[in-house]
């Protein structure tokens, strides 16, 4: 048994952080028993299955459920948890009402004083857990409903009035629980009371900056707003995270307190060629339309009215918690001053060496600034190998792996394809900058007339505009603009322009003119690359005659977008 640890809990132990980290401890700790606790009974099994024919001789205990909740619905989805009312009820007083009361209710509670751990790994990822329950949409259907109330009482139709109260009163009650502060405050009270009553030594959270190490410039969202409002959500109580730590590690009689806060996309877990999903369903290819442009623009159309085609299957990279990227999506984000990415063997390797006492320079307790994980030279050489597989599944699957539209925003897919297309028909950037303008127009718009990769693009949400800027081609959903409150926008030129630059395939002259700027830009840098060598490498650069999509891309939002990391 291990000098270090018996017992050890690893919270969020089936994702792929926490399954590596519990993989490291039992390889290197060898403790007697490893609890796994996650939110899924079958990627619990799953990874406890793989844990014990690994390692026969450490004890694997499984867990499952939502340890934000209360015991009696624990194995409950949220989704069903919001929608009844007594639960609202119950979850209200958890985080609002007698702190002694919810401590004998609470899941989280029930396990550490089952298993009395002597180690709590933490690799659930508390920020996005409490930030996505999204009070800006919670926020906009409360005014809504109260707006109804309002309405009901002027027109005084007593029916109305009492349907109109009970939903206002449900969208308020669903708000109030889901704010992030007194979620946080509460978990924090609750897990280190536990941890003083069971005696645990050593509690260490893998946390996140919520932006991958990016900054404000972040390219990579959830809204035409950069960044937006959920994003810095996730990054706000990611902080406050820290903050509620850093005051547990300064009170006297409880667990050491570590945090180790990974700076970069943390990846990866596999490569396949797959059904693309979104919350769990398939997302489908239709057959696209051309619609004339008038005065109004419907965002979303009823799926029955084109014709299904197929399951969208691409070869695609699986990185756990953060999503299954397409090829180009995973080149962008892991490229050059974007977020890059950092293994999961790498954060293991650091929780083994926090818990024998090493100094790795990577507590965030300790330092904030020196604990952030950085890109590694370890996954730089890994990206290769990643991308490589990539391409060859590509060839033998003979389908292209772009973008899938999840990563965000779709500004990335616009760019994205339209870089692919650049390089389908004239693969090098000085073929790009000697054609004109009006003849890659329409060589792209023939060949996107007659190349299924149109109805992929239309299908995730993306139009295509075509080189006379009055028509698109399009699929069910366009993305761009975002228009929660109208399913039809009124327009002029200026907000297709607008909408174009977001979120459309732009197809139009002016637009690959734009393109033939930047590709004139890039040759410069690498011409310098030749004359000054490594001095040469800035941000500026791009070191390749041919385009590569991901690479193209990054540049952009490392130049134009100045959504770059500093270090």
């Amino acid at each position: 048994m291990s000098d270090f640890a018996r017992c050890v809990l690893v919270l969020g132990g089936a994702g792929l952080v926490g399954s590596q980290i519990a993989r490291q401890i039992a390889k290197d700790l060898k403790p007697e028993t490893i609890v796994i606790a996650s939110l899924f009974q079958r990627e619990v099994r799953e990874v406890v299955w793989e844990l014990r024919k690994e390692f026969p001789q450490v004890k694997f205990e499984e867990v499952w459920g939502n340890i934000f909740a209360r015991k009696s619905f624990s194995k409950e989805d949220r989704h069903l948890l919001v929608e009844s009312r007594s639960r609202r009820e119950e979850t209200y007083q958890d985080l609002f009402g007698d702190i002694d009361k919810a401590y004998e209710e609470s899941y989280l509670v029930s396990i550490i004083r089952q298993y009395k751990p002597d180690v709590i790994i933490d690799a659930i990822n508390t920020a996005t857990a409490i930030s996505y329950q999204d009070v800006y949409t919670g926020s906009f259907l409360v005014r809504q409903a109260l707006e109804s109330v309002q309405q009901a009482i002027d027109a005084n139709e007593l029916r109305r009035i009492a349907r109109a109260r009970k939903q206002a009163a449900r969208e308020i009650e669903i708000l109030l629980i889901s704010q992030a502060i007194p979620q946080l405050i509460r978990h924090t009270q609750l897990i280190y009371r536990a941890m003083v009553d069971a005696g645990t030594r050593i509690y260490l959270k893998i946390g996140t900056t919520g932006t991958g190490g990016m900054g404000l410039n972040i390219p990579y969202t959830h809204s035409e707003d950069k960044p937006s409002a959920l994003l810095m959500s996730k990054t706000a109580v990611a902080f406050a995270h820290t903050g509620l730590l850093f005051l547990m590690a300064r009170t006297p009689g409880g667990p050491v307190v570590k945090e180790i806060k990974p700076g970069a996309m943390i990846g990866y877990k596999k490569v396949s060629y797959q059904t693309i999903k979104d919350h769990g369903h398939p997302v489908y290819v239709f057959a696209s339309k051309t619609e004339t442009l008038k005065n109004g623009l419907r965002l979303r159309l009823p799926e029955e009215n084109f014709q299904r085609l197929d399951e969208l299957r691409m070869v695609g990279i699986d990185t756990g918690e953060n999503g299954f990227f397409a090829r180009g999506e995973f080149e962008t984000i892991t490229s050059l001053n974007q977020m890059e990415f950092v293994t999961p063997e790498e954060i293991a390797w650091a929780v083994v060496l926090e818990i024998k006492g090493s100094n790795t320079g990577l507590d965030v307790i300790a330092s904030i600034d020196s604990a952030v994980m950085n890109p590694s030279y370890r996954a730089g050489y890994l990206r290769q190998l990643a991308i490589s597989q990539l391409k060859r599944l590509e060839k033998t699957t003979n389908s292209q792996s772009v973008a899938i539209g999840q990563l965000g925003p779709p500004e990335l897919s616009k760019l994205l394809y339209e870089a692919y297309l650049l390089k389908t028909k004239f693969k090098t950037l000085d073929r790009v900058i000697e054609t004109p303008s009006e003849d890659i127009a329409q060589s792209l718009y023939r060949y996107i007339t007659r190349n299924s990769i149109r109805d992929t693009i239309t299908s995730i949400g993306i139009p295509i505009l075509t080189p006379d800027g009055g028509r698109i081609i399009r699929g069910p959903l366009i993305k761009i603009p975002e228009r929660k409150e109208s399913a039809e926008v009124a327009f002029d030129k200026s907000s297709i322009d607008e909408w174009a630059r977001k979120g459309w395939v732009d197809l139009r002259p002016k637009n690959i003119e734009v393109w033939q700027s930047r590709f004139k830009e890039m040759r410069r840098s690498t011409r310098a690359l030749v004359d000054e060598g490594s001095a040469a490498v800035t941000m500026k650069s791009y070191s390749y005659d041919e385009i590569h999509i991901g690479e193209v891309v990054g540049w952009i939002f490392n130049n134009e977008e100045k959504g770059y990391r500093i270090k």
